[in-house]
């Protein structure tokens, strides 16, 4: 086993190595960028090495820095994550030219499976099941449109050395084709340097599922079952979970027995993931591509079967022979995993820039009748940049069944609370309570179907109404009778009972608070049930938990001048307390006019200008591209709300900006 090693990696994927190193007496070493300087990785490793500016271009992505980091420490073998340069042949290849260990697959298998018509190519002579399609060079838009009628729509047109999402269309006719084929090979150039273009059938009711493999330098590979990666929004994962909730012991077997003979054919010597597409009808798999790296999603595989992959890539890049069998590998229980996501999600999921100001997860372990895993690189704090990817964490939960994993990934949800940066955890909550989607019943377009015109929360059930109500009117009964006590006034002592109206948006609700002295109240909404609310919350805190009725909730707080914040899954509403009198002339203001933005063009977040599409003097049409912000590895077009002649631009390409920066503005 090594006695070193070097992550060349970052965030939480850099934490996750560090974390199984340490279990196994592996001492780390990590690099970072001008961003990362105090990264929990850094604090966290047995040593860090500097390699360069912020841009992963100038650091992350430069070989020639993290091989010089290694020679300067002494690491035996480098650990790549994911991303940056984990599923690059040439780094692997010069590796070993250098006689420096490489915890990841041989150079061959990453070059044969990183391209995604070669790797078709093989995986059908190795008798996997794939994809209708034409894997050949196309030359034009006039054989790819022949192409596409011989195949049938709809069709698929990808980059071959696509990934993330990008060089992707979906086209159902010849006009789709003929606008997707050029858009594709465009694309393709600009972000891989290789226009190459294949199309493919396009599945019907398509699931993304895949298996994950692991094979040693000895000719030994198993499967360890497979991940369901259904829901995504723009073609990235969002939930992920293990084992599918619609694979049957047959299909999984056949699938991944298909799965560990493609890795046979390549000598597969590591952890990696065989993507295959799988018909929601009749259960029809297909290959989709071989990431030869560890996925994000491994976690929930670590679960359900109790392997550490890390662990095991450790193993087998040293030479050990697996010591797992086949045989070995069952389904425990049920394990879901979310990304969390530094983004808007209720401004169309734009990326947020900004300070961790508070950052308090879930505690791991057991909660209710599931567990709790977090995989997270950030602390309270810490700085969330431009420049990489906008995931902070992983929030994995397991149950003894699909349900219990469900329901402790919700009530987990309910306890993640972040200030500072704007995230998709109301989203992912929303998602978690969706009928829908708790009946298993997803495809890959489960969120565009959903959710069709973008995510703006979701109406509080009668039950999360009532919940929000009795926190609001405790919350702010607490407060008042603090403040009376403390006031250092001439003043009587405030009565436990009192009376108030809570207003949640256009709602009123009248409330009797009987407040207890040991965190318990007696809460009468609107003449009718009366609700005992048992809580031990005390100001400062962010989550207010405990139970109503006997039955425990959570609800995320915070204190607001036009008053209070209140959170649970995908609702957010703002309550105002007040008494009687104050309601009844609340409701006579008159409601706040929106600014008008429509001549202005405003950066919705941090970022970097790549380009002004318009010219001073211009007419610009309502809907029209006007520039190009890109943040977190995003390129985001920004339209114009109204039609109108451009007066001023005040940004340039390759300028970076504030958010709600003005950039361009209308006469």
């Amino acid at each position: 086993m090594f006695k070193k090693i070097l992550i060349a990696n970052r965030g939480e994927i850099a934490v996750r190595v560090i974390k199984t190193c340490r279990r196994m007496g592996v001492q780390t070493v990590v690099v970072y960028s001008d961003a990362d300087a105090n990264s929990m990785a850094v604090e966290m490793a047995d040593e860090a090495v500097h390699i360069g500016p912020s841009p992963a271009a100038e650091s992350y992505l430069v070989a020639d820095k993290i091989i010089e980091a290694v020679k300067a420490t002494g690491a035996e073998a480098i650990h790549p994550g994911f991303g940056f340069l984990s599923e690059n042949p040439g780094f692997a290849k010069r590796l070993e030219e250098e006689g420096i260990g490489w915890i990841g697959p041989n150079a061959f298998a990453i070059d044969a499976m990183g391209d995604k018509i070669s790797s078709k190519k093989l995986a059908a002579e190795a008798g996997v099941s794939t994809v209708p399609g034409h894997m050949g060079l196309i030359e034009d838009t006039k054989e790819a449109v022949k192409i596409s009628k011989d195949i049938g729509y709809p069709v698929m047109i990808k980059a071959s050395a696509g990934g993330g999402g990008k060089g992707i269309r979906v086209a159902y006719n010849d006009k789709d084709v003929e606008e997707g084929f050029p858009a594709v090979k465009a694309e393709a150039k600009s972000s891989f340097g290789d226009d190459r273009v294949f199309i493919e059938k396009f599945i019907l009711e398509p699931r993304h599922i895949e298996i994950q493999v692991l094979g040693d330098k000895h000719g030994n590979c198993i499967y360890l079952n497979e991940r369901e990666c259904s829901i995504q929004r723009r073609n990235q994962k969002v939930i992920e979970e293990a084992p599918s909730p619609l694979l049957d012991p047959e299909t999984r077997k056949k699938m991944g027995e298909q799965a560990v003979a493609l890795a046979k054919a390549v000598n597969y010597d590591s952890a990696g993931t065989v993507e295959f597409v799988v018909s929601g009808k009749d259960k029809g798999f297909y290959f989709l591509e071989m990431n030869t790296r560890l996925q994000v999603e491994h976690p929930v595989t670590e679960l359900i079967t109790g392997v550490d992959l890390v662990e095991q890539m450790l193993r087998v890049a040293s030479g050990e022979k697996l010591a797992i069998k086949q045989s070995d590998i069952g389904i425990n229980g049920w394990a879901v995993e979310s990304r969390v996501y530094a983004e808007d999600p209720y401004r169309n999921f734009l990326p947020s820039i900004g300070r961790l100001k508070r950052f308090h997860p879930p505690g791991e372990g057991k909660l209710g009748e599931g567990e709790v895993r977090m995989d997270s690189g950030v602390r309270e704090g810490d700085e969330i940049s431009m420049f990489y990817d906008p995931m902070i964490a992983k929030l994995i939960t397991w149950g003894k069944d699909r349900d219990t994993a469900l329901d402790a990934h919700g009530e987990a949800l309910d306890r993640f609370h972040i200030e500072g940066i704007q995230d998709n955890i109301p989203f992912i909550a929303a998602v978690m309570d969706e009928k829908r989607f708790r009946s298993g019943n997803i495809t890959t377009a489960y969120i565009k179907d959903e959710f069709p015109e973008g995510f703006d929360g979701v109406p509080p059930t009668e039950t999360q109404e009532t919940q929000l109500i009795c926190a609001a009117a405790y919350v702010h009964g607490f407060l008042s009778r603090r403040a009376a006590l403390t006031s250092g006034r001439m003043a009587p002592v405030p009565e436990a009972r009192r009376e108030w109206v809570v207003i949640l948006g256009d709602k009123q609700y009248p409330v009797t608070l009987d407040l207890g002295g040991d965190g318990d109240a007696e809460i009468t909404i609107d003449g009718g049930k009366t609700h005992t609310l048992v809580t031990d919350w005390v100001p400062g805190q962010h989550l207010v938990e405990g139970t109503l009725d006997g039955k425990t909730f959570a609800v995320k707080f915070a204190d607001r001048t036009e008053g209070y914040v209140f959170r649970h899954r995908g609702v957010a509403l703002r309550a105002l307390v007040c008494t009687p009198q104050i309601a009844e002339l609340h409701a006579r203001l008159p409601e706040k006019p929106k600014p008008d933005t429509s001549k202005l063009i405003i950066s919705p977040m941090p970022g970097l200008v790549v380009s002004i599409d318009v010219e001073l003097d211009q007419e610009v049409q309502e809907g029209e591209a006007v520039c190009v912000v890109e943040a977190m590895k995003m390129q985001n077009i920004i339209r114009a709300e109204a039609t109108g002649t451009v007066k001023a631009i005040n940004v340039s390409a390759g300028d970076s900006v504030a958010a709600d920066e003005i950039m361009v503005e209308f006469a």
